[in-house]
């Protein structure tokens, strides 16, 4: 009995010795000094700029209405169907409107006939139209009798009758003339009205014809085949997509340092890894006072048709601003329950900071309040650091 007594007391001495030693072996691990990589808070310019959300939208965006009345007899354009200026988008019945032009060319025909000209382009003076020619030969030949009258009459060779006959002649050829040299005049007004009737009425036949004002795309087709349209009934919506415009607002304090005609970065979600670049055209004079911002639009190329309107693109607009602000890389941060916080080496421990950040500039971040400049932090295995860790630089990233 005692010496099983005697082997459990070694037995258990053995075993507290070697306890101790791992503890100790353990507690020289964790005072071991943590290498780190390291980077001085730097003060840097920067430019400052705009990020934010906008909406594309068409330039131009039109609602085309009819300017003649009649049934739709052809659809010669549809939804989503690329157009250009001045193309045929539906016909209506023609028919009708064809005859009302044949009658007026009709009229206009006869109109120039009774002035005696070929066509209206080529008009003769009122004294060379055929009816007042023949007046004009009918009072000459009756002024000759009226003078071979009253030479006469003064050698007393003809009675005062004959005298006054030849008088009487030359008046009513007089009237005859001043009448036909009114109705050429009258005839002129009539080649003018048939004219501008004619005219009209071949306006009205060819606004049988609805056509799209502009380069663009069917957004709706809003009439069927057959369906009886009046004037001003609404056809079809064209949209012009190239360019289209991005409106969005700029916050008040960077209105003054955005100007017209400078360039904006556009991404959309259906083309994440394309850059799209345009250029501010207009700026809101007045400032929105629900918001505090500005609206503004800029102008974005769209040769391929590839952005839609009324998609949603994320903007960036750089501005003339330029502000000295103190900077870290972002990832020296580290981030716990709601709090921003970086570590300061302090010798060979770490001291932690609470940060207030500004802006994201790529891959670092501006520094509101926390550091100064120079000050050495850590930026290695941010997340695995603790404050008054022992550490060893390891490298300097700067």
């Amino acid at each position: 009995m005692p010496s099983r007594l005697l082997t459990l007391v070694l037995a258990s001495a053995c075993a507290a010795a070697c306890s101790k030693s791992e503890t100790a072996q353990a507690r020289g691990r964790d005072d071991a000094p943590k290498p780190v990589k390291v980077e001085r808070v730097r003060e840097e310019a920067v430019h400052r700029s705009v990020d934010i959300v906008g909406t594309l939208s068409a330039v131009d965006e039109v609602t085309v209405s009819s300017e003649a009345e009649g049934r739709v007899s052809k659809l010669l354009a549809d939804l989503g169907d690329r157009v250009h200026a001045g193309q045929a988008l539906l016909e209506l019945d023609r028919e009708k409107l064809q005859y009302a032009v044949e009658q007026q060319r009709a009229a206009l025909a006869r109109a120039l006939a009774k002035f005696g000209a070929a066509d209206s382009q080529h008009l003769p003076p009122f004294e060379k139209t055929p009816d007042v020619q023949r007046a004009q030969a009918e009072l000459v030949q009756a002024k000759q009798g009226f003078e071979r009258a009253d030479q006469l009459h003064r050698r007393q060779l003809v009675p005062k009758q004959t005298l006054d006959d030849a008088q009487a002649t030359l008046q009513a050829k007089q009237a005859g003339y001043d009448a036909s040299l009114q109705n050429a005049k009258n005839l002129r007004a009539d080649i003018d009205a048939s004219e501008a009737t004619l005219k009209l009425a071949e306006r009205q036949l060819r606004d049988a014809e609805i056509r799209a004002p502009f380069d663009g795309y069917i957004q709706k087709r809003l009439v069927s085949l057959g369906e009886y349209v009046k004037v001003q009934t609404p056809v079809m919506s064209v949209v012009r997509v190239n360019p289209l415009k991005v409106t969005a607002e700029i916050p008040e304090r960077m209105a003054p340092w955005i100007k017209t005609g400078q360039s904006v970065e556009l991404h959309v979600d259906a083309y994440p890894d394309k850059t799209i670049t345009g250029k501010v055209s207009r700026i809101s004079p007045a400032v929105n006072t629900a918001t505090r911002a500005f609206s503004f639009e800029a102008l974005v190329p769209n040769d391929d048709a590839l952005l839609k309107p009324g998609t949603f693109a994320r903007v960036h607009v750089a501005s003339g601003k330029i502000d000295q602000v103190l900077t870290l890389s972002y990832s020296a941060l580290q981030y716990r329950y709601g709090v921003n916080r970086v570590f300061v080496v302090n010798g060979d421990r770490l001291n932690a900071r609470e940060l207030k950040i500004g802006e994201r500039l790529g891959d670092r971040i501006e520094i509101v309040g926390g550091v100064k400049a120079g000050e050495t932090i850590a930026v290695s295995d941010v997340e695995k650091l603790v404050d008054g860790a022992k550490v060893s630089v390891k490298q300097n990233a700067e």
